[in-house]
């Protein structure tokens, strides 16, 4: 198994996060937005100028995390636009050494079963784009999205039947899913089979209002440990991506609080305290495989 962090849940400037990358050891960074532009936005010299960057800290680019499909099923003018973007990605992928480009399924407006046709349909038009730029369309179960569980996600993946084609899994969207399963094992167990890359954070449902709510990683539902454990003994020779997205303030004398600039409510301290904690975990799963 590789690491990574994405590099925006850290900082815009791709050298914080490449420090903090290199701090802990990580194998690779993910790539979402650079310098406030989206990936798939960047220009050849900035491309250039990030693969430079990691190169000299022999740092690998793990997966572009693009927005691709994450618009309106029915709107064709939009579709194209995200079709663009693929080629961008494909293109920017290359430059940076990865085939891997995560990608959605259309925002979700009420039940994916009666358009459930039509999103096959309109996400099938990218699989021509991969074949010919030799890229991994990634689908991330995303619960703001029509494939928002590890179920939908799968029946996509096995009903399109491509090679092109397979699965991000996000355990902390199954969380956050209406119709979400427990994360691991169950959940998991409908995806294993496609899974190339996993992303890494944590989330809970409030036991009284049943609010699902972000929470750092070892803190919330997600059974990381057992998961690991089950990722180490199946070979995952895939990333592992940190993509934080829980947010805490440091306050001061907090065990990890970062000393950089005396910020509080910061990114990168919430990613810090994140990567130890899984990196924490992951060390514990391996010596138990030991």
């Amino acid at each position: 198994m590789k690491l990574a962090v994405f590099t925006d849940e850290v900082s815009q400037r791709p050298e914080e996060a490449v420090r903090l990358a290199v701090r802990y050891g990580l194998d690779a960074v993910e790539l979402r937005s650079v310098w406030n532009k989206p990936v798939q936005h960047l220009t050849d010299v900035e491309v250039d100028d990030l693969r430079e960057l990691l190169d000299a800290h022999e740092l690998a680019t793990a997966c572009l995390a693009s927005p691709v499909f994450k618009c309106e099923l029915e709107d064709e003018a939009a579709r194209r636009d995200n079709l663009d973007y693929l080629r961008s990605c494909a293109r920017i992928a290359k430059r940076l050494g990865t085939n891997m480009i995560r990608v959605f399924t259309f925002w979700k407006r009420g039940p994916s079963e009666p358009v459930w046709e039509a999103v096959k349909k309109q996400f099938a038009s990218a699989i021509p784009i991969a074949e010919q730029e030799g890229v991994i369309l990634a689908v991330e179960n995303e619960h703001a999205c029509y494939c928002a569980t590890a179920a939908e996600t799968g029946r996509l993946v096995t009903e399109l039947d491509s090679p092109v084609v397979r699965i991000v899994w996000d355990p902390a969207n199954e969380v956050h899913a209406e119709e979400g399963i427990t994360p691991f094992p169950n959940a998991y167990e409908l995806v294993k089979s496609f899974v190339v890359h996993i992303h890494v954070k944590d989330a809970a449902r409030n036991p009284t209002t049943n609010t699902p709510s972000l929470t750092a990683v070892g803190e919330g539902q997600i059974d990381w440990l057992s998961h690991l454990r089950a990722l180490l003994a199946s070979d995952y020779r895939g990333y592992a991506s940190l993509e934080t997205h829980w947010r805490a303030a440091a306050k001061p004398g907090r065990r990890g609080a970062s000393q950089e600039d005396g910020f509080a409510d910061s990114s990168r301290y919430a990613t810090d305290l994140c990567l130890r904690n899984f990196l924490g975990l992951l060390a514990q799963a391996r010596r138990n495989a030991a």
